[in-house]
């Protein structure tokens, strides 16, 4: 075996080790997280998208952060967006809007230059991608992996900011099972919120079986009693701030040896929401009248909400063919079932009007990949992958479904889309703690059919190609140490609403819209500076060819006809630091922050700003372990004020209003209390001093909560 042996990845049926990860406010040593006893189960190690040497290390360039498990239990976040504001570098966000959806920046980048997997699966929504990250629990989860800036490009497509991905559990012993009821209560004292868990999972010396199942059912959230209530929206309960969600997943693995593994994994996720309206904009069935230069919210709801994933993972070692050689095959079968039904007005009851439709999205994507690696002389690991995937997007509209008889469904619109994407990526060592990686990728996403129906032939197809590369050092002293520097050039492919929604006919569709790219660099190191534990990177990003809505003529009645195009750029720059330290043998402190500065231009729009993401954030833990069964953690989350685009624009399409959004410090307390080696109850508090805040304009955030969770494990 030459050098380049250790770099090998790593397949282990207990799980992935992640020499240093982030957890809650900082940075920290695997060996200094705290624990919370959440089980025996480990990482889903074939569903992981970071790549590792034999001995655990990163063999990637960026800077990555790993949310736990027992921090997400430990904090109460349930929901993806939530878990992801412990994180360095990543804000999170609301749409506003008749949408309402929770999003997610990773140093800048939104929901659709970042993806999302949930086992390495991408979740891509064929339409328009348009992802509610409080749609996806965390439960489940074995733990969360943030990539930030560099990304492999053995990933598949995409990746321009960064990727998330959401990693399951897989037991490691003969029996394990877990089970969990919450409450959460509003400031008022009412329940808000019931969350249910359960988890069963098997190791035998030839297989391992995993299952779990849970739901999340919602009334919604409670205001700040610092709040000032509207005619549209009074004091208490947010109102349509219900939701539903659950996913059930079960998955069998094969392990007919120590290298070899073969799993077939099923997930089903299911949700049902309602959307809140502005707080300060007219409401039909609410406001009087309607005031001169606004415009009517509208009245939307998602009754339907779901996704279902089958896929087979497997990973084989060639090392009797060649030196460090494996396999690893991925393919999957998904489905995206979505119903957005409009109201006549904000009673929610008829749909009778014009305006009132149920719209009901049937999509399906399927694909596979398949990865070959091995050594390469003594000081080389090359990786090669393939990766395809056909998404095929089906619209069907209702029209006034409230009406008897019920008039007939338009004609179904079909879109299909082809993505390929070819991959190199090479590790040299050139000394024994010096290491160079490079990547290259050709992707391609051809349209292979757009809003067809079965008497029209639908808009002109198109397709769009990109050249991705990167390079990264990574010079690793000691077993403590660790710098790196990276650059890479990524892109993200327009979606199909990208190219060729009408906007309900504000919009005049683009075919040929191309790619955009983001150029990045970064500079990180993390390791010990004395009893602190360090990690730190200071990046930059250029961006090109930004696809950016452009004004480009007016209808009939004087309205903005608009067409996306590439004409923008940008660039995103800041630092993030994160540190934790040892107080005494039961206090421990740990935190980071984050500067993040962006800049955006547009030559139709000189006044274009970039919005929904603060300028500094911050996260601030205090971990003590009051007694042997009793722990008690204080934290702040802070961060500063934002822009967001005003509700009510100027008539001139050259200039955008804008909301700056005051900043915010939240006060938090969990507390843990383990009654037996098997049970625990958490417990404690978020937004202690009710503050009242927001994200977006008329879009006010939750006031202070309670939760009790209770958790049973064998």
């Amino acid at each position: 075996m030459g050098m380049i042996q250790g770099l090998a990845p790593r397949l282990v049926v207990a799980g992935c080790v992640a020499p240093f990860i982030w957890v809650g406010g900082g940075a920290m040593a695997q060996s200094l997280a705290p624990t919370s006893g959440t089980g025996s189960s480990e990482v889903f190690v074939l569903g992981t998208i970071v790549l590792q040497s034999a001995e655990g290390a990163e063999t990637q360039g960026g800077t990555g952060s790993t949310i736990t498990a027992s921090e997400v239990e430990r904090a109460n976040r349930e929901t993806l967006d939530d878990a992801l504001r412990l994180a360095p570098g990543v804000s999170v966000g609301n749409t506003g809007g008749s949408r309402n959806e929770r999003l997610v920046y990773v140093r800048g980048f939104d929901r659709f230059q970042v993806p999302l997997s949930v086992d390495g699966v991408r979740v891509y929504l064929p339409a328009d991608n348009r992802l509610d990250f409080g749609r996806f629990l965390t439960p489940d989860l074995a733990e969360i992996q943030i990539q930030k800036g560099y990304v492999s490009v053995l990933n598949g497509p995409g990746g321009m900011g960064g990727a998330i991905n959401l990693v399951t559990r897989q037991p490691v012993a003969p029996l394990e099972a877990e089970a969990r009821a919450g409450i959460e209560l509003g400031n008022r004292g009412d329940v808000a919120s019931k969350t249910g868990y359960l988890s069963f999972g098997s190791k035998q010396e030839l297989f391992w079986v995993q299952g779990s199942y849970l739901r999340r059912d919602s009334d919604g959230f409670y205001l700040s009693r610092d709040y000032d209530p509207t005619p549209v929206q009074g004091a208490g309960l947010r109102r349509y701030s219900d939701v539903d969600d659950s996913r059930l997943n079960l998955k069998i693995g094969v392990t007919p040896n120590l290298t070899d593994e073969y799993v077939l994994s099923f997930t089903r996720q299911t949700g049902a929401k309602n959307a809140p309206y502005n707080v300060d904009q007219p409401v039909r069935g609410i406001t009087p009248s309607l005031p001169p230069g606004q415009s009517w919210q509208r009245d939307w709801t998602w009754p339907e909400w779901d996704i279902n994933s089958l896929a087979f993972y497997s990973h084989t070692d060639l090392g009797a063919l060649h030196d460090g050689a494996y396999v690893k095959t991925k393919a999957y079968y998904n489905t995206f079932d979505n119903t957005l039904s409009a109201f006549d007005d904000s009673t929610h009851t008829t749909q009778t009007v014009g305006r009132a439709f149920d719209s009901v999205y049937d999509d399906k994507a399927y694909g596979a990949s398949l990865e070959l690696g091995g050594e390469i002389g003594a000081n080389n690991m090359l990786r090669g992958a393939v990766h395809y995937r056909r998404d095929e997007h089906n619209a069907i509209n209702y029209p006034r479904p409230g009406l008897t008889p019920k008039p007939p469904a338009d004609p179904t619109e079909t879109s299909k889309e082809d993505t390929w994407s070819f991959a190199l990526e090479n590790t040299y060592r050139a000394t024994d703690d010096l290491s160079f990686v490079g990547g290259v990728s050709y992707d391609r996403a051809t349209v292979r059919a757009a809003d067809r129906t079965t008497t029209d032939p639908g808009y002109p197809i198109g397709s769009t190609d990109a050249v991705n590369w990167q390079l990264a050092a990574i010079w690793e002293p000691d077993d403590v140490n660790r710098y790196h520097a990276s650059v890479s050039s990524r892109t993200r492919f327009p979606t199909l609403f990208n190219r060729y929604s009408t906007r309900f006919g504000t919009a005049v569709p683009n075919p040929d819209l191309d790619s955009e790219r983001a150029l990045n660099f970064e500079v990180g190191y993390r390791g010990d500076l004395g009893p602190v534990a360090v990690e730190g990177a200071v990046f930059y990003s250029k961006l090109d060819d930004m696809m950016q809505s452009v004004v480009v003529g007016l209808d009939s009645n004087g309205g903005r006809i608009s067409q996306t195009q590439n004409i923008g750029d940008g660039s995103s720059a800041g630092v993030e630091i994160g540190a934790r330290v040892d107080l005494t043998d039961s206090l421990s402190l740990s935190g980071n922050y984050t500067y993040l500065h962006r800049d955006i231009s547009d030559p139709v729009r000189p006044g274009l700003k970039p919005t929904d993401t603060p300028r500094h954030t911050a996260n601030l833990r205090l971990d003590w372990q009051a007694t042997d069964s009793f722990s008690l953690a204080p934290s702040l989350e802070m961060a500063s004020s934002r822009l967001s685009e005003s509700a009510i624009q100027p008539s001139d399409p050259t200039q955008v209003a804008y909301t700056r959004n005051g900043g915010f410090v939240l006060a938090n307390l969990d507390a843990e209390w383990r009654v037996t080696e098997n049970a625990k109850v958490i417990f404690g508090v978020r937004n202690i001093f009710d503050r009242n805040y927001e994200f977006v304009e008329g879009y006010p955030e939750a006031g202070r909560s309670f939760y009790v969770t209770t958790a049973l494990t064998f």
